[in-house]
């Protein structure tokens, strides 16, 4: 079996780490690209979301490089993620592309299904070593989100503008060399030292933006057009809470075995919105909530065209906006997505926070209307 799965910003780090340990023969596909695009949109139903298409153009690359089996995820509630292994499975077959499509998926009643497909992947059952790959990969994927963290840190501060996305860049291509989750944890450790080493500014301090929205087009760099390390590159320090690991272990790990992850974005989300109703939208109004309470100057909400749980939330956000006095930008994303006018409204949102900054500074407490 020569196995692969879809890009979604760094995750291919720690299911690399993953299917190494368990000694699974692993294709990894292009990083995303517009080829990728251009594929996806072609076999893709025309109003299917972004991340759909940019999965079916990855697997169709990974299969031109020799993959023939797809490892993906599953997804519940009101988000068009719960059928994409279906749709997945039924528009490679009817292009003719022979690819099994295994998905794992959290188990309600049915843990045979789901042993089943673990056996199919590793070729056994030998709980130790699954579970010790499960272990490795949660740190790995911890590891990944930190350092990105630390990145998000340094870059409005460097005294010499690119280094940081010199050395995080090197880092996300060469650990595509690096095998198994030990000597990727030492890779990482590595970069995390060569990052520390930039010159900073320590004085300053950075107009602070959250960002928020669909799990894929927060975390995946070349679906956002890299936002955060424009903004970074224009003094502004982010912080996004929906990662990779919080992925992994909060809505697979912890779900699975029925135990309660980090939930302060629920109990921030309540007066607006009580109940999940799929994908990330509760987060995406929890986390608006709590960035403004913590002093964020803005925050920017990042979804695919069509995305209904987010869609349900950007209609929410003019009321956080309006009772927490904090500017919100929503950016929707499709391949017809025009890079020059994605990054005027950046630009200007940007102009817009630095100016309320100005008018906080010296003449007392102000707000610019966004909107």
């Amino acid at each position: 079996m020569k196995l692969t799965f879809p890009h979604m910003g760094n995750t291919y780090i720690p299911v690399k780490a993953m299917l190494d340990d368990l000694g699974v023969n692993c294709i990894i596909p292009p990083f995303n690209n517009k080829k990728a695009l251009e594929i996806g949109t072609k076999l893709a139903p025309e109003l299917a979301c972004l991340p759909l298409k940019i999965n079916l153009g990855n697997f169709i690359q990974a299969y031109e490089m020799g993959a023939d089996s797809i490892l993906m995820t599953g997804g519940c509630g009101p988000c068009r993620f719960g059928y994409y292994c279906e749709m997945h499975r039924e528009i490679l077959s009817d292009m003719g592309v022979d690819m099994k499509v295994i998905t794992l998926d959290i188990p309600g009643n049915d843990y045979n299904k789901l042993l089943n497909n673990v056996r199919e992947i590793t070729g056994g059952l030998n709980i130790y070593k699954i579970l010790k790959a499960v272990k490795n990969t949660v740190e790995v994927s911890k590891k990944v989100d930190e350092l990105e963290r630390l990145t998000f840190k340094i870059r409005p501060r460097e005294i010499h503008k690119g280094a940081t996305d010199k050395i995080y860049r090197s880092f996300l291509y060469s650990i595509l060399k690096i095998k198994g989750s030990r000597n990727i944890k030492k890779h990482i450790d590595k970069a995390r030292n060569k990052l520390l080493e930039i010159q900073t500014d320590k004085e300053m301090k950075p107009i602070r933006v959250g960002i928020v929205g669909e799990i894929y087009t927060t975390n995946d760099p070349y679906s956002n057009l890299y936002i955060e390390s424009r903004l970074g590159n224009e003094g502004i320090e982010v912080t996004r809470p929906v990662t990779v690991s919080g992925w992994i272990i909060d809505h697979m790990i912890k779900k699975a075995l029925h135990l309660k992850g980090d939930e302060r974005y629920k109990e921030a989300a309540k007066p607006y919105l009580g109940t999940m109703i799929g994908g990330h939208s509760q987060e995406t109004i929890g986390n608006t909530v709590l960035f403004a309470k913590d002093g964020y100057d803005g925050v920017v909400q990042i979804f695919p065209l069509g995305c209904m749980p987010e869609i349900v939330s950007e209609s929410i956000l003019p009321s956080i906006e309006r009772d927490f006095k904090i500017p919100v930008m929503s950016l929707i994303i499709d391949e017809m997505t025009g890079e020059a006018g994605y990054m005027t409204r950046v630009e200007a949102f940007i102009d817009l926070l630095k100016r309320r900054r100005e008018i906080d500074a010296f003449e007392g407490k102000g707000m610019l209307s966004w909107n």
